[in-house]
């Protein structure tokens, strides 16, 4: 059995990194593909763009998204997501920077799972990292599909 890929959508390198790194040292197996932006993220899960002839019905188990980021913000990936019935429930969890209630108010009422704030410490960042990794491939299975 092949584990799912998690998609991380961060537009700061050293913060993809941090993370991805984070992950492995929590011990999941699952690959990790980062997109640099939204507008790459959306061709990664509908198989466009430079992802063309990938099948968009292989889903990650999981997408982190940042907000804050050029040509599609996080926000507008999430909308786009919700609108379409290939990944409408595909869990996203907005990882982000950003102190801005706004940005936590409109997460949610797109259709977030789940918003944390990226601590700014190194050893908190990567615990928060573990445990939302562990909590999101361990316990979260996504619903049957009626197609």
């Amino acid at each position: 059995m092949t584990t799912k890929p998690i998609l991380l959508v961060e537009d700061t390198p050293d913060d993809a990194e941090l993370t991805t790194m984070s992950l492995k040292h929590s011990g999941l197996l699952n690959e990790v593909v980062v997109a640099e932006d939204g507008l790459e993220a959306l061709d990664y899960l509908f198989g466009t763009g430079r992802y063309a002839g990938r099948n968009p019905q292989d889903t990650p188990a999981l997408v982190l998204l940042d907000i804050k980021m050029p040509r599609l913000d996080g926000i507008e990936v999430l909308q786009r997501l919700r609108a379409d019935h290939r990944t409408k429930t595909l869990p996203v969890v907005i990882l982000t920077t950003s102190t801005e209630d706004i940005d936590l108010v409109r997460a949610y009422e797109s259709g977030a799972n789940a918003y944390v704030r990226k601590p700014v410490s190194l050893a908190h960042f990567q615990e928060a990292v573990r445990q939302l990794g562990l909590f999101w491939i361990l316990t979260n299975e996504p619903p049957k599909s009626s197609r």
